[in-house]
């Protein structure tokens, strides 16, 4: 999900991108902070525009958050509090968190607890996996706990239903 957000980036405006676990870490924590409060404060107007009547801008993703799963899914996360992971500029990973990638079916992600080699993750990832299920259902995410290859687990996100 891009969205525009005053005074993001270099400081003169500049577009939004929730940290889906692959990219660098932000230069400026206290700023990168506003910015996923202006745009999850975005995400629920346009939620509340796009709902319907009386509808709980919180129960359920919007149509184009349906169409951008990752986007939407590591937005959530982020603004739940939860630490995405983060790559070096050789992008080898170099900081525990999650990591949001497309789903097998449309319309879902999956979320992944990943860190450098050696730092643990594997032996934390039910725990901080788990921390992540709250997060994603208060805003509309079921998500379902998997084990992958080599016992390593994974939350598949999707849409709550109607």
């Amino acid at each position: 999900m891009a969205v525009t957000v005053r005074g993001a980036g270099d400081g003169g405006g500049g577009v939004f991108e929730a940290a889906t676990g692959d990219g660098p870490p932000p230069s400026d924590a206290e700023q990168r902070s506003r910015e996923v409060r202006a745009a999850l404060d975005g995400l629920l107007q346009i939620r509340r525009l796009t709902g319907g009547r009386g509808r709980d801008p919180k129960a359920a993703p919007a149509d184009w958050e349906l169409r951008q799963p990752v986007r939407a899914v590591a937005l959530v996360l982020e603004a739940g509090g939860i630490a995405p992971s983060y790559v070096d500029g050789a992008g080898a990973r170099s900081s525990t968190g999650y990591r949001v990638r497309a789903g097998e079916r449309p319309g879902t992600a999956v979320v992944e607890w990943l860190g450098p080699p050696g730092s643990g993750a594997a032996r934390e990832e039910a725990e901080a996996l788990g921390a992540c299920v709250p997060a994603l259902a208060r805003l509309g995410w079921d998500a379902l706990l998997y084990k992958g290859p080599r016992g390593r687990r994974f939350l598949e996100a999707e849409p709550t239903g109607p």
